[in-house]
C-alpha cells in the first residue's frame, strides 16, 4: 500500500505541479514581450498620436491600445489567458499532492521527522504564493490588456485615450500594467519555484531519515 500511494503521490506532484511551475514561469516573459509589441513608437513622453505614451521596453508607460493590439497579433492574449488557465486548474488538481503525501508519510512512519515538517511548511508557503501572489498577479495583468483593449474600442479617436503618467502603463478602471509589474510577477514566480525545487530535494534526499533515502 505504501509503494502504490507514493507512486500516486510522485505522478500527482509531476502531472499537477510540473505544468503549474512552467506556465507560471513562461507567462511574465510572454506579458513583457506583448508590453513590448504594442508600446509607443516614442521611447518617452507623451506623444501626438494614439501610441504616444512611451515603449514598455524604456519603462514607460504604454497606450491603451495594447490590449486591441495584442488581440489583433493573433496570439499574445490568448497565450497569456491560456497560460494562466493552466496555472489555475492545476493549482487546483495539485491539492491531491500534499493529501497523498500524507497517506505516504502516515504508512511509512515519518510524519516527526524534521524533513517532512520542513517539506510540509515549504509547501504551505509554496501555495500561499501561488494563490496570493501570482495567480491574483497574472489575472491583474491579463485584465489591464483586456479593459485596454476594450477601452480602445469604446473610443478609437487617439484624444480619447486617457493621458497617463511617465511609468504608469496601461491603466484601465484601476488595473495598471508595466514592465515592472511583469518583473515583479517573474520575482514572485521564481519564488514558488524555488520552494518546489526545495521540497522535490528534502523528498529525494530526507536528511535525518531512517527509512532508508
Amino acid at each position: 500500500m505504501t509503494k502504490f500511494l507514493l507512486a500516486v503521490h510522485v505522478i500527482a506532484a509531476i502531472v499537477a505541479i510540473g505544468p503549474v511551475t512552467v506556465a507560471a514561469s513562461m507567462f511574465p516573459p510572454f506579458a513583457r514581450r506583448a508590453l513590448a509589441e504594442s508600446g509607443g513608437t516614442e521611447s518617452g513622453g507623451t506623444g501626438s498620436g494614439s501610441h504616444g505614451y512611451g515603449t514598455a521596453a524604456s519603462g514607460g508607460p504604454v497606450s491603451v491600445t495594447a490590449g486591441s493590439e495584442l488581440a489583433e497579433s493573433g496570439g499574445g492574449l490568448h497565450t497569456l489567458r491560456l497560460l494562466h488557465r493552466i496555472c489555475r486548474i492545476y493549482a487546483v488538481v495539485a491539492a491531491a499532492v500534499p493529501v497523498f503525501g500524507f497517506a505516504t508519510a502516515g504508512n511509512m512512519g515519518v510524519l516527526g521527522d524534521t524533513w517532512l515538517i520542513v517539506s510540509i511548511v515549504l509547501t504551505g508557503i509554496a501555495a500561499v504564493v501561488l494563490g496570493a501572489l501570482v495567480l491574483p498577479r497574472q489575472e491583474a495583468l491579463l485584465a489591464g490588456f483586456e479593459e485596454a483593449g476594450a477601452t480602445e474600442a469604446d473610443s478609437p479617436e487617439a484624444g480619447a485615450a486617457p493621458t497617463a503618467a511617465a511609468g504608469a502603463g496601461v491603466a484601465v478602471t484601476g488595473v495598471t500594467v508595466t514592465e515592472r509589474a511583469t518583473v515583479r510577477l517573474a520575482m514572485v514566480t521564481g519564488i514558488f519555484n524555488l520552494l518546489w525545487a526545495t521540497v522535490t530535494v528534502l523528498m529525494i534526499v530526507r536528511p535525518g531519515s531512517t527509512t532508508g533515502a
